[in-house]
């Protein structure tokens, strides 16, 4: 099994959604990453130089989150996995975006998905 990377509980401000108030107001995301890659070289050496900053990881995930609308928490968990895979050296990544209190007309903690994609 691979080592893993894990930022969770990201939180940031969006404007996704199928609805225009969505798009229009914006509401709360929330979302995790876990890197599959192999961290030995960064271990054996503790130099960030073999490594992945998680600073540069975050802000581009702040990037797509805050500055990009989708419609679907999907296309924009899919647009995550493929920056990060486009931008850093590793074999997978999980990523899993939650939308808490959703216009749902219940009450719930959240809509999420979760998805996971290779190299």
């Amino acid at each position: 099994m691979p080592d893993r990377i894990v930022l969770q509980g990201m939180v940031f401000y969006g404007y996704h959604g199928v609805f225009g108030s969505e798009k229009e107001l914006g509401q709360r995301y929330e979302v995790d990453l876990e890197l599959a890659l192999d961290l030995s070289s960064t271990g054996r050496t503790d130099d960030l130089e073999y490594g992945i900053n998680y600073v540069d990881l975050y802000q581009l995930v702040r990037e797509i989150v805050e500055e990009r609308s989708y419609n679907l928490m999907e296309g924009l968990a899919e647009a995550i996995a493929s920056e990060v895979l486009s931008n850093y050296p590793m074999a997978e990544v999980t990523v899993a975006v939650r939308k808490p209190q959703p216009p749902a007309g219940g009450l719930m903690d959240f809509f999420g998905v979760k998805i996971t994609r290779k190299k």
